[in-house]
């Protein structure tokens, strides 16, 4: 089978992400005798800066870790929550029945710094200084600026300048858009950083404590003190079309911490999977395999109409149950095992026919009554092509999505983590930080009494789902992806085509992709697109004619445009890894 480009195979280390200069920092840590920890915490803090339009600092990741000392894995959250002002009572006082997707509204406690310094303190052993001094000399000396960060910026440039004067201070250098592959510095976020490394060593010589005071001064110092005061004094546009402040306060960062959880697994043909709780959707993903056991989709065969029809269908069933019954299991009891119990699922499979669902279908585990959200009455406006996480400004619609970033060292520790939030198109950037806030907000709902309902102290039902697979007990495959709505559908797809197609993990992630957007969309302004499928020009003519017939509402998008996962694996003794082609950006490095 044709390949963009080579799996990787080696023996040391393996680090694959959506950007080459995150990679390429992510290795230059394990060859300089960092272990899997230290380089996933340097090369996400790069991330934060050479994709400002898919995540940044004031964002927020989910993190699984496999560590070879206790052989356990491990669920970081880095997902900070609402404000203990925020409630949907309070929207309503605003006369809003939906979170905007932009400004400070949907706000949330920037989580990233936290989880990103807990995998350092816990699992690595690098310093402080030793994983910012990457990203503080992007930010410092400069980064060729991605086109789709230049794009992006163009499409905001305006509102920037009428309406939130502190992006257009960082982002518009000279008052202009900066051209694609352009040096671009962010001095005032690489003095940001600088400060934590300063607060850190100024504390104490031992790591630990230099970590927790560089944590202090992000939560509790000067981080969020600037962070308080900008929401509190500011009134901004968002996509209500009205100005609007904050919530967000010093004492919400000061008050929050990352945890430690198990995670949700489901055992599928051999291979244990390993994803977030339900505040995030990573059980969607053990929910579509959990009906998939059903089929034989070797006899169907990756890429065929039956392989793309059955997957779908059984999409749309995992993420109906999704929209009834997820949120943040400290505010409300989601059914998991009953979702992912034999008995469910094998009533759920029975309605999956030879013909496209045009319905949204929540089940309901331990004969609960299921309750879906009053979803807005959006036209259709046609496909919603692309990747995922949508940020909509006020002069017009641009796309932010995430990052992903998957490491594996030779001791046999296995990270997957998926960074995103705080993109810059989102939220006005905070004066004297150089990066904007997390918008993840916009996922709550503002009616109470729903498992995601908006309350103080809650975590979104975000998107952001790594993925981690064990094989015989053993950490096999470390994968994930950006995409929103989209991640538990690609990643599901190259995880099938390498159980069941048998490719390796570049044929895997280089395969025709598809995806639905039949379900109501996680963001502002919560649109769906019943039935809908979209496909890579690259399926057979033949295929596409038959989910047609079928039903499906089929899109045909161009041959490398759907998809973005990446990957690192540990099988017959060797450590290999792979990454997404789609874009020109991302890359995996290992030897």
């Amino acid at each position: 089978m044709f390949t963009t480009r080579p799996e990787i195979v080696g023996d040391f280390g393996m680090v694959a992400s959506t950007h080459w200069l995150a990679s390429a920092t992510g290795m230059s840590v394990l060859e300089r005798g960092g272990n899997a920890a230290d380089a996933a915490v340097a090369a996400g803090f790069v991330l934060q800066v050479v994709e400002p339009h898919l995540n940044g600092p004031g964002g927020e990741v989910p993190i699984l870790l496999w560590s070879p000392d206790d052989e356990q894995v491990r669920v970081v959250c880095g997902q900070g929550v609402a404000p203990a002002a925020a409630s949907g009572a309070r929207l309503a006082e605003l006369g809003l029945d939906l979170v905007p997707g932009t400004g400070l509204l949907p706000t949330v406690v920037p989580g990233a710094f936290g989880a990103w310094l807990l995998l350092l303190k816990r699992w690595g052993t690098w310093t402080v200084r030793d994983v910012l001094e990457p990203a503080i000399h992007y930010a410092e000396h400069g980064h060729p600026l991605l086109a789709r960060v230049a794009e992006a910026i163009g499409t905001v440039a305006e509102m920037f300048r009428d309406e939130w004067p502190t992006s257009a201070r960082t982002w518009l250098p000279d008052d202009a858009v900066p051209t694609a592959g352009s040096r671009f510095r962010n001095p005032v976020l690489a003095n940001t950083y600088r400060r934590i490394v300063e607060a850190a060593e100024a504390a104490d010589v031992e790591r630990d404590a230099q970590i927790e005071a560089a944590h202090d001064a992000w939560y509790r110092g000067f981080v969020a003190e600037a962070i308080g005061a900008y929401c509190a004094s500011a009134e901004v546009l968002d996509t209500s079309g009205r100005r609007h402040g904050g919530l967000l306060t010093a004492d919400d960062l000061a008050g929050w911490q990352p945890g430690v959880e198990e995670p949700t697994t489901f055992d599928y043909h051999g291979h244990t999977i390993c994803k977030t709780g339900p505040w995030g959707q990573g059980p969607v993903f053990l929910q579509q395999l959990a009906l998939l056991a059903g089929y034989d989709l070797e006899e169907m065969g990756p890429g065929s109409a039956d392989w793309v029809h059955t997957v779908i269908e059984a999409g749309k069933l995992a993420f109906a149950d999704r929209e009834a019954w997820y949120g943040d299991p400290a505010f409300t009891e989601v059914p998991v095992a009953e979702l992912l119990s034999p008995q469910y699922n094998d009533e759920r499979r029975r309605l999956i026919g030879e013909t496209a669902s045009l319905e949204l279908r929540p089940g309901g585990p331990a004969g609960r009554a299921p309750v879906l959200p009053p979803y807005p009455d959006i036209p259709v406006t046609g496909a919603a092509s692309g990747a995922g996480e949508p940020t909509v400004a006020a002069t017009g619609e641009t796309r932010g999505d995430t990052c992903h970033l998957d490491v594996a060292d030779s001791s046999g520790m296995m990270i997957s983590a998926t960074p995103s939030g705080g993109w810059f198109q989102a939220s006005p950037t905070i004066p004297g930080l150089g990066f904007c806030l997390s918008t993840r907000g916009q996922m709550f709902w503002v009616p109470d009494d729903l498992p995601n309902s908006l309350r103080p102290g809650a975590r979104p039902r975000t998107t952001l789902t790594p993925s981690l697979a064990l094989r015989d007990g053993r950490p096999w495959l470390a994968f994930g992806t950006p995409g929103g709505d989209f991640q538990d559908q690609w990643s599901l797809h190259v995880f099938l085509n390498i159980v069941h197609g048998r490719m390796n993990l570049q044929e895997a992630i280089d395969a025709p992709e598809f995806h639905s957007t039949h379900m109501p969309s996680s963001f502002y302004p919560r649109d769906a697109h019943p039935g809908e499928l979209l496909l890579e020009n690259r399926f057979e003519p033949a295929v596409i004619d038959e989910l047609r017939r079928r039903g499906h509402v089929v899109q045909v998008e161009a041959d490398w445009a759907l998809g973005r996962v990446s990957a690192v694996a540990s099988e017959d003794g060797w450590l290999k890894a792979a990454a997404n082609p789609r874009g020109a950006q991302g890359y995996a490095v290992g030897r």
